[in-house]
């Protein structure tokens, strides 16, 4: 059985094995032990609430109970941008006009900016190979809205999620490599590494201030700007389900896309509600089970997992299995959440 829980010490090793199946372009979620060990060390002081709250970064894993194996990892991170830059490009508009040549045109541009200094950010969301099927990519990906939806206290009011650009089949992006060499003189690869290492201030001192005309950029790097990695668009796709968007903000060196969401608008803070864990809940003759998250209620210890039931009148049943996997009892109570959209989530 799978269950998504909070990562603790002894989950080192594991996480560095799924962070070498990852490739490039995931900064946030490279193989090198001693950044993914400081970052452990940050995660686990997160749940235990001993370090400032815009420092935290919860991190999370999808355990397989039956053979103790890590099959995926997620995290949220309380604030980005706030002890070292964060660069995105804001993808804006010149107009250039004469009335008595009777020319008018508008002009995609991209500046850089650091506008979403501040932002609480959804990331490192990675599955194993071996576990994307079934409900499983929904079970990673949406438990840290259920999350958020249980201790929004703990984020900003504005949630982002930088998602992957799109790379060529020989690993190469062509965005990168119409506009980025120029200025770093480096391969991308190089540039991607630096940059998980936390090594940010060269953009500053490499990359021009005023804005760039896209126009002037290849056709093979105009193509790819706001163009999801193809391994990325099944995780794109569920992070727009639960109301994320893409409001024009893309990777400086990629050019993948930036969602965002106001926290009070997603669907986990609208639809998910409390139940309290009972034995059995009376059922209508028409009733039926559809796949639900349901979390424990726990910070330091967050549980949860993906189970047919029908909350009914604020209680919910689960089996013997399902509550250990969330380390529940009988009176306990739990958040829950429809793993797929409804349309009248409380009928």
């Amino acid at each position: 059985m799978l269950v998504v829980r909070a990562i603790n010490a002894n989950d080192l090793n594991a996480l560095y094995d799924l962070a070498s199946q990852v490739g490039t372009g995931m900064t946030t979620l490279k193989p090198d032990m001693k950044m993914l060990g400081d970052r452990l060390e940050i995660a686990c002081a997160s749940f235990a609430e001993t370090i400032p709250v815009p420092q935290r970064d919860y991190m999370f894993v999808m355990e397989d109970t039956d053979t103790g194996r890590l099959a995926g990892v997620c995290a949220i991170k309380g604030a980005v941008g706030l002890e070292e830059p964060f660069y995105n490009y804001r993808i804006g508009t010149l107009v250039h006009s004469s009335r008595e040549l009777d020319v008018f045109t508008r002009m995609e541009t991209l500046y850089l900016s650091n506008d979403l200094t501040g932002s609480t950010e959804l990331c490192s969301l990675f599955l194993h190979p071996d576990y994307r099927s079934g409900n499983n990519g929904k079970l990673l990906s949406k438990s840290r809205f259920l999350f958020i939806a249980q201790f929004p206290q703990l984020f900003t009011e504005k949630l982002i999620a930088e998602m992957r650009g799109y790379q060529a089949p020989d690993g190469s992006s062509p965005f990168y490599e119409g506009l980025g060499r120029h200025f770093f003189k480096m391969d991308f690869h190089h540039v991607d590494d630096l940059t998980s290492l936390g090594k940010k201030s060269f953009i500053a001192e490499l990359m021009p201030r005023q804005p760039m005309y896209v126009a002037y950029l290849p056709d093979e790097a105009q193509e790819v700007i706001g163009k999801v990695h193809l391994s990325t668009a099944p995780a794109r796709r569920l992070l727009e389900q639960e109301g994320l968007h893409f409001e024009g903000y893309v990777d400086i060196f990629d050019a993948g896309p930036v969602l965002q969401a106001r926290v009070s608008e997603l669907r986990a803070m609208r639809d998910s509600m409390p139940a309290v864990l009972t034995d059995a809940v009376a059922l209508s003759d028409d009733a039926e089970a559809e796949p639900y998250l349901v979390s424990n209620t726990d910070l330091q210890d967050f549980r949860m997992i993906v189970t047919n039931a029908y909350p009914h009148g604020g209680k919910l049943t689960l089996s013997d299995d399902e509550l250990q996997l969330l380390r529940c009892h009988h009176g306990d109570t739990v958040r829950t959440l429809s793993l797929n959209p409804r349309k009248n989530p409380h009928a």
